[in-house]
């Protein structure tokens, strides 16, 4: 949103900062004025990942370091959910419970971030013709039975009659002998990757409606709970539209002078399909949400 166009080229970069010479890359107003000013962070036992100096690191269940964003948190068995200091996790019931007996929901980590700098992900997608659904870089969009649209894992390629396999460029489909033209096996079309109404972030992500997608420092995606959003570049926080992250006051600075508290990012969200489990998760068309023994959802095909 509000993008700079880049002279001369095809090329454009985000607000707030300004196209390189030769437009190749955008340079931020905080990185030519002065360096960047790292937040203060927790570092985590591993000795190579951090987390905010207000969030507590736990082990995710990929094995991986994760933050709560809680300080001095518990972590829960579950290796996705935390809570509060000096409450206990219920994973049954999906809440905290404390020693005067309150109860307040569970926390989810998010992903810690690396020590050392993060490369840049440039994420490219095929827009498929029903203008909602979309599939990876390199990548043929073709219609399934369904009539939504599925991914052949190929570019260029032919999109087979029976709207479930594909063939590649200059092949014909052979669905009696399952093969294309060249003797290739047919390939499977899996489907393709939308939801309507979210902020699609890449072929795999989105955030809800009225966020916006930002990197965290992992690479991956995450959201910020406003739209049209400023990404700050800790990689953690964000800022309302219109304003600067200010690292060194960790607060928005807005366009009329004041400031105001900046937000964290949640991670983004795998994309589902029309069956709802909660206000944040959904499973495949045609399947069912189950509980998982981590108490999160799972989707039984």
């Amino acid at each position: 949103p509000q993008g700079v166009p880049c002279a001369n080229s095809h090329r454009c970069c985000p607000r707030g900062s300004h196209c390189s010479a030769d437009s190749e890359s955008c340079v931020t107003s905080l990185g030519t004025e002065k360096p960047h000013v790292a937040p203060r962070a927790v570092p985590c036992p591993d000795g190579r990942s951090e987390c905010p100096d207000d969030a507590t690191c736990c082990v995710t269940a990929s094995g991986a370091w994760g933050c709560c964003p809680m300080p001095q948190a518990s972590c829960c068995a579950d290796k996705v959910h935390c809570c509060p200091h000096a409450t206990v996790c219920d994973l049954a019931r999906g809440r905290c419970l404390s020693p005067s007996g309150d109860n307040v929901p569970l926390g989810t980590t998010f992903p810690a971030w690396k020590r050392q700098p993060s490369v840049p992900v440039t994420v490219r997608q095929v827009l498929c013709p029903d203008g909602h659904s979309a599939c990876p870089d390199g990548s043929t969009c073709c219609k399934m039975p369904s009539e939504q649209y599925g991914c052949c894992p190929l570019q260029n390629a032919v999109c087979c009659s029976d709207g479930q396999h594909c063939c590649p460029q200059g092949t014909t489909c052979d669905l009696e002998h399952s093969t294309c033209t060249s003797a290739r096996p047919l390939l499977s079309l899996p489907k393709a990757l939308a939801r309507a109404g979210d902020v699609r972030c890449d072929n795999e992500t989105s955030c809800p409606d009225g966020s916006t997608c930002c990197r965290l420092s992992s690479g991956a995606w995450g959201c910020c709970p406003l739209e049209q959003a400023v990404c700050c570049p800790d990689h953690v926080h964000c800022c309302p539209q219109g304003s600067t992250c200010d690292p060194e006051g960790s607060s928005c600075l807005l366009e009329g002078g004041g400031r105001q508290p900046w937000l964290q990012k949640s991670p983004a969200l795998a994309w589902g399909g029309d069956v709802r489990c909660d206000e944040e998760t959904s499973c495949p068309d045609g399947s069912t949400c189950c509980r998982l023994s981590s108490g999160a959802w799972g989707c039984c095909p």
